[in-house]
């Protein structure tokens, strides 16, 4: 509401008769001190607050630049600062996307062989540059060797093969040791995808060093280490992470938002636009992705500055052209058949799959993850990760479908069978009479090579869904959007095959019989598995307005938005049947972070008074007077107690309330009075007033505190409803909020308070709210 910034904002104004009537104190906050209205590790910012000092911030530098030329450049460059550190996130984001991708690709590689024309090559580029590449062997050429083939010659028989399985589970075990050492030697923070973190902090939390320097260096590194281990994980969710640490590295560049937590999360949300927006090669879907599911304060401006960074990291990541192809992702696609109405029905299945799968996912996810907490398990991360890393390697590499990276599987899932596909997916039975164009080419019947396919595809699937679940929340940076695609891209697969199976066996049956004659394209299996990828997707994290756009953005295939938004409608529908949170709220409720969700509804009829503190039983609220505590009652105070701030009253028998004071802010102004300003001693009197009386000469000099008095702090009367203050606290980004009757203060409720009490209404433990 605007009454209360205009409320807010004239009490950080200084007043003219502040300065008059105080006779010879000095009020040395008139020149404001360093670290005032900062924010401690583990506590939430003060969105008003915040706003208010920028807008106070912004009408100073107005007023200013009438006064000179020189002045009015400066306010330009303020007002350009944030499209320059838009431009820097883009360039930088862009730029480690791009290099991540190359590094990925060349590491994934190295685990089976190395190019000896030169080694820095991955296996395509290597077989790129030869010249005695054959279009039926296009992956063998003689400057690419396996390692078998390297050491002892020979590139067939049993003893190459056990070699080649050997040393691939060796460079996995290498990689996953590496990237684990690293996360815990250097950045603990560099762990996990990043991404419910990320939606506490742009909430108001603060965890510092989790968007420093140390955590982008080590993230970077680590991630190209963990995919390449071959791990069941992505990398789409930890570039987010990387992106809000180059946000968070700019920031530090402009006073303007490093001295302002609110406007640094302005940053933040365009820069984890960014970072999807060069994970997936999706600008719009990654702007639409921090509207939907990361931000929490998303004003227009924001919106603007987001489509610029995501424009512009886009941009960098096409210039450095990772994937060869001069596209911004590996799994474009171009379908050459329209879809059918019949065929929505199996659409529709795939996205219960997808939510079914979701559901299971996170329970089971958050159950071993709660264990790792809970049990010995969470105090050898490394062992665990050496563990997990083995056994995907032993049990992935006789399966092709999942040796090779999963990028490349998804890849290949989703592409059509043209007359120039090698795949064994494409192993169908060709008819000798055929002449039609190339594309075109007509339903077949599936030959061995499809059915040998399926087999591997099912156990494929089988181990990507139960090794996901152990591996997402180890210690190493590990995205989820990569997995959970697979699993869906692979179930989709084998339905198309099946549908098409079918359809060419069964033309004659009522729902072919309309759209499918016999010799004719009908059915498109790599779209049941791209329509698959979306329904797993949006089952385990609930997107959808993203999730479609993003989809469409990642394969070109804008004519098959409709059957994307069925599933991923159905598959929210069945996943929220059974619960409301994806796995990114689900693992910020793990971790016990102060994140009240906008999407939660409050149903219960209970009141302020029935949430506020102190309770019945408990010691009275530590209170400030205006005029008669001493210097040492203030620091006897903050000894004792842990609060984060006090409210301020007329006296302790009336109760009247005058404003709230920061703990903080009380601290660090009685520790530079002692400092800067003679005379003041334990005995003094903090005075809270306008003018502080005239004292004989032989009183201690008295501490005028005014300055930092909130004077208009959020009050509600006992009898609020709880509905009407959660959503006060959800709108407002309060940390704090005074309960009062009729002018007296009764108690207060924090942020944390409203996280406990809903989750008492929701018969869990309260205590789960670890945070302050």
């Amino acid at each position: 509401p605007v009454f209360l910034l205009i409320g807010i904002t004239n009490l950080s104004a200084t007043p003219t008769e502040e300065m008059n009537g105080a006779g010879n104190l000095m009020d040395f906050l008139d020149e404001p001190f360093p670290d005032v209205s900062t924010y401690e590790d583990f506590h939430t910012i003060d969105w008003l607050r915040e706003k208010s000092r920028d807008t106070d911030r912004h009408r100073k530098i107005t007023s200013k630049s009438k006064e000179s030329i020189w002045e009015l450049i400066k306010s330009l460059l303020d007002a350009w600062s944030g499209w320059v550190v838009m431009l820097l996130i883009g360039l930088l984001s862009g730029t480690l996307a791009g290099v991540i991708d190359l590094a990925v690709d060349w590491m994934t590689d190295l685990k089976e062989g190395v190019c000896l024309s030169a080694f820095w090559y991955s296996h395509e580029q290597c077989c790129w540059t030869s010249n005695e590449t054959t279009f039926d062997d296009r992956d063998k050429c003689p400057q690419w060797q396996k390692w078998a083939e390297l050491m002892t010659g020979h590139a067939e028989g049993a003893g190459a093969y056990v070699l080649n399985y050997f040393l691939y589970i060796l460079w996995a075990l290498l990689f996953s040791f590496l990237a684990v050492s690293l996360v815990r030697v250097f950045a603990p923070y560099a762990c996990g995808s990043g991404i419910p973190e990320i939606k506490t902090i742009l909430s108001g939390f603060i965890i510092r060093g989790y968007l420093g320097k140390w955590t982008l260096l080590i993230k970077t590194v680590t991630l190209v280490l963990a995919v390449s281990s071959g791990l069941s994980l992505g990398k789409e969710g930890p570039l987010v992470h990387v992106a809000c640490c180059c946000g968070n590295l700019f920031c530090s560049l402009f006073s303007k938002y490093s001295k302002n937590e609110g406007k640094r999360r302005e940053v933040l949300s365009a820069a984890a636009a960014a970072g999807v927006s060069v994970a997936f090669g999706a600008p719009i879907g990654g702007v639409l992705f921090s509207l939907e599911e990361v931000s929490y304060y998303f004003p227009l401006k924001t919106l603007w500055r987001s489509f610029f960074a995501a424009l512009v990291a886009a941009f960098t990541l096409r210039s450095i052209n990772p994937f060869g192809n001069s596209r911004l992702v590996l799994f474009y696609v171009e379908y050459h058949t329209p879809w059918y109405m019949a065929e929505l029905v199996p659409f529709i299945l795939l996205g219960v799959f997808g939510g079914l799968w979701g559901t299971l996912f996170i329970r089971a996810n958050i159950a071993w993850c709660r264990r790792r907490k809970t049990t010995q398990l969470g105090k050898y991360p490394v062992l665990e990760v050496i563990a997990v890393t083995g056994i995907t390697a032993v049990l992935a590499y006789p399966n092709p479908y999942t040796r090779r990276s999963t990028s490349e599987l998804i890849s290949e899932l989703f592409n059509d069978c043209g007359a120039l596909e090698s795949s064994q997916l494409c192993d169908y039975i060709n008819n000798p009479n055929m002449s039609r164009p190339v594309d075109d080419i007509p339903d077949r019947p599936a030959g061995p090579g499809v059915y040998n396919a399926l087999w591997q595809l099912a156990l494929a699937l089988i181990f990507k869904i139960v090794i996901t679940i152990f591996t997402f929340g180890m210690k190493i940076p590990s995205g989820l959007f990569i997995p959970s695609m697979a699993v869906g891209a692979i179930a989709g697969r084998i339905v198309g095959i099946a549908v098409e199976q079918m359809a060419y066996h069964h033309h004659d049956w009522i729902i072919f019989k309309n759209w499918c004659r016999p010799g004719a394209d009908c059915v498109t299996p790599g779209l049941y598995a791209m329509v698959g990828a979306a329904a797993c997707l949006g089952g385990v994290t609930r997107m959808t307005v993203s999730l479609v756009v993003i989809m469409f953005e990642l394969t070109g295939g804008l004519e098959y938005i409709v059957p994307l938004m069925a599933a991923a409608v159905t598959s929210k529908w069945v996943a929220d049947a059974f619960g409301k949170e994806g796995i990114y709220e689900s693992h910020i409720q793990l971790n016990g972070y102060p994140y009240l969700d906008v999407r939660d509804e409050f149903t219960h009829r209970t009141l302020a008074t029935d949430v506020m503190r102190p309770r019945r039983n408990d010691p009275p609220l530590a209170v400030l007077t205006q005029d008669t505590t001493t210097v040492e009652d203030v620091e006897t105070l903050i000894k004792d107690t842990d609060y984060n701030g006090f409210p301020v009253v007329v006296s302790r028998e009336s109760e009247r309330l005058i404003g709230f004071v920061q703990r903080r802010d009380l601290t660090l102004a009685i520790k530079n009075a002692r400092q800067k300003q003679d005379g003041v001693v334990s005995s003094s009197v903090v005075y809270f007033t306008e003018d502080a009386p005239q004292l004989p000469a032989s009183n201690p000099q008295p501490l005028k505190l005014r300055r930092i008095l909130n004077l208009s702090p959020f009050t509600v009367t006992d009898h609020t409803p709880m509905e009407t203050v959660v959503d006060i606290f959800r709108k407002l980004g309060l940390r704090q909020c005074l309960v009062t009757r009729s002018g007296r203060l009764l108690g207060i409720i924090t942020k944390k308070d409203v996280l406990r009490h809903m989750a008492q209404m929701m018969n869990q433990d309260p205590e789960s709210i670890m945070f302050n």
